[in-house]
């Protein structure tokens, strides 16, 4: 005959013994609903893992039996159904589940449950050895939310490692740069113009002079740039009434006061397609330009009827070659002549640009920033163009004026004027 100990009732089957406690809730009729184990040998064992389930029941951190069973695949599906986040994250996200995690897990019809620290250890073992380590860092962060996540409802607790630092510290190494020179710039630029037109060449020098991101330059059309802007901004927002109206006092008149382009969007491919989103963190911002940069704008958008600022080659968006490829690596590194009877464009050779060999396109923005902290710019003025999040005290109380706007264009202008002052000049 079996024993009741308040919550907790223990049966003998055959050898072993089996323990029931009570979950803490009630069935539809009414009546208490328990969870039960077997298999065990004597009833204080039996009963002690009763009154554990019990303090967990008490203390919020028991998994029932029926959750703690939820497979992989299920939570999966649940996790994903979840998320809200930018969408350049969630693909990222949810790329690293359908094409590692939930196969994996899938083939061993493992449960949450099932995924302990050698579970997990296992996993990450087969994605290193099948990625590079970056890709494979990147799956491991996704599956550590996925597990933390299911943390107290599915699993008491995460099987996550978490790195913690011991013996001496070593610093991670700093990507190399070379100082972004005015000179430098420019030779990207004309063989940006090589390569896919004047575009090419107006499109360096508003990166270099703006910092923006290059979704931000590739999404840029007409109605958000100078001379355009701000008497062609569509205002979609009625809640920013005032803003449109501070915009047309402060930078109107056909960009007289201060010439400027505005951050409204990005381009990114979502669903198989080119999609205009936010910019990265949200990070609308109005940009003033100097005025050689305001004239180069002003006559590459009278020479094509596109409504991409910067179109590519065929006429589109930026965003839809793969610019690093077919674009920024022949602009970066050189490239051979195209000639002959056989070659789809002749092109004259590109003369390599050495401080951006082999380097990153994102590395014109940062020296778009190292400029504006060599000029002196307050720290505020130069963290807001370039679209960061200023924190504390500072990010509250501060704003950034039509002085420092004006400052960042007098510098500006002035940089653009010293490189033409050292070129050579040609003599008869």
């Amino acid at each position: 005959m079996g024993q009741i100990h308040q919550h907790v009732h223990i049966e003998w089957r055959g050898g072993t013994c089996r323990v029931k406690w009570w979950s803490g809730e009630y069935l539809d009729s009414g009546r208490k609903r328990y969870e039960s184990k077997g298999g065990f040998t004597d009833e204080t064992s039996a009963y002690e893992h009763g009154q554990n389930k019990l303090y967990e029941i008490r203390h919020g951190t028991h998994v029932k039996n029926r959750d703690g069973a939820t497979l992989m695949t299920q939570w999966l599906d649940d996790w994903l159904g979840a998320m809200d986040h930018r969408h350049l994250t969630e693909r990222s996200y949810r790329s690293a589940v359908e094409i590692h995690i939930r196969p994996y897990f899938k083939k061993l019809n493992a449960s949450v449950a099932d995924v302990d620290l050698l579970a997990y250890r296992a996993f990450k073992k087969h994605v290193y050895s099948k990625l590079k380590d970056s890709s494979a860092k990147q799956v491991m962060v996704v599956l550590g939310m996925v597990l933390d996540d299911a943390v107290p409802k599915l699993i008491k607790v995460s099987p996550v490692e978490r790195k913690r630092r011991r013996g001496k510290f070593t610093k991670k190494p700093k990507e190399r740069k070379k100082d972004m020179t005015p000179e430098a710039v420019e030779q990207l630029a004309r063989n940006a113009r090589t390569v896919f037109g004047e575009a090419g060449y107006v499109f360096f020098w508003t990166m270099a002079m703006t910092g923006m991101r290059p979704g931000e330059l590739y999404g840029l059309t007409r109605e958000y740039c100078y001379p355009n802007w701000p008497a062609s901004d569509p205002r979609p927002d009625p809640d920013e009434a005032d803003r449109y109206e501070e915009d047309a006092e402060r930078y109107g008149e056909g960009g007289e006061l201060m010439p400027a382009i505005r951050v409204e969007r990005q381009v990114q491919f979502g669903d198989g397609r080119l999609q205009f989103y936010p910019p990265k963190f949200d990070s609308h911002r109005t940009l003033v330009i100097p005025p050689f940069l305001a004239g180069l704008l002003a006559s590459l958008l009278a020479s094509h009827d596109k409504d991409w600022v910067f179109p590519a080659i065929m006429g589109g968006s930026l965003g839809t070659v793969n610019f690093d490829y077919k674009y920024w690596r022949d602009i970066a590194d050189g490239a051979d002549e195209r000639s002959g009877p056989l070659t789809r464009s002749a092109r004259p050779a590109i003369p390599e640009v050495p401080s951006f060999k082999g380097k990153r396109l994102y590395l014109v923005r940062h020296g778009a920033k190292a400029w504006l902290d060599e000029d002196g710019h307050s720290r505020f003025a130069v963290e807001s163009r370039m679209g960061h999040e200023v924190p504390g005290v500072e990010g509250v109380y501060s704003s950034v004026t039509v002085a420092m706007e004006r400052a960042i264009m007098k510098t500006s202008q002035e940089r653009w004027e010293r490189l033409q002052e050292r070129r050579p000049t040609s003599h008869s």
